[in-house]
């Protein structure tokens, strides 16, 4: 396990974003540093969930992965596509909800940086920028789900790249994964100052046990699962 100065040196550069697009920020960095340590090549099978403004789909085609990308909101599979045109890089990117998206499909790397910021209420928001970061009253909204998928969307030996904050329980989508025969640790992590929602619910937050009071920055981790 590492713990990453992050920087943005191995993402694209230029990304475009249209308005509600979620641009590239700290625990795109930290999966994006973890991405770059993968052994990826033309006859690699790489799938991106949520992709936003495809900055790690576009990181993984720029070295010769065939890469496919899938993302709920039609403004970030513009914006994805967009990206790919500009930079001259084949990427397939589809619309909808990944497990509908990908039925029946296997791929050798699957990377994630899904929605994981703990919110009041049980359902997910459906539409609007929240959409991008909005997960439940524990943040497990998608993350579970995903740990479900896992096993059908990897290949023996394929592995899973998922960035989340600690405060959704880094132990727990370990064992999850494991459940589902996936060999499973926290590969790198990052400490960074709390962003704007975060701070919008500093009392709920404390209220939920997820946040100590005069808390001001959050652990960012990156789940590294191989599919035995």
């Amino acid at each position: 396990m590492t713990s990453t100065a992050l920087t943005r040196d191995t993402l694209p550069v230029g990304l475009i974003a249209l308005p509600g697009t979620y641009r590239p920020q700290a625990d795109t960095c930290l999966l994006a540093e973890a991405l770059a340590q993968e052994d990826l090549g033309p006859r690699t099978d790489v799938l991106e969930i949520g992709t936003g403004t495809g900055a790690l789909a576009l990181q993984a085609a720029a070295r010769g992965a065939r890469v496919t990308a899938v993302d709920v909101s039609w403004r970030a599979v513009a914006t994805a596509r967009l990206n790919a045109l500009r930079r001259g890089l084949p990427l397939r990117v589809v619309h909808g909800d990944f497990a509908a998206r990908t039925s029946g499909r296997r791929y050798d790397l699957v990377v994630t940086n899904p929605p994981y910021v703990p919110a009041p209420g049980e359902r997910l928001p459906s539409r609007g920028p929240e959409r991008s970061w909005d997960a439940g009253p524990d943040g497990r909204g998608i993350i579970d789900r995903i740990c479900a998928a896992a096993p059908g969307l990897l290949r023996p030996g394929g592995v899973l790249l998922m960035v989340h904050s600690a405060m959704c329980g880094a132990e727990e989508t370990v064992a999850r994964l494991a459940e589902g025969r996936l060999d499973a640790e926290v590969a790198a992590r990052a400490d960074v100052p709390w962003g704007p929602v975060l701070r919008s619910r500093r009392a709920w937050l404390e209220r939920q046990g997820l946040a100590a009071a005069a808390e001001e920055r959050e652990e960012l981790v990156v789940i590294r699962a191989r599919y035995l």
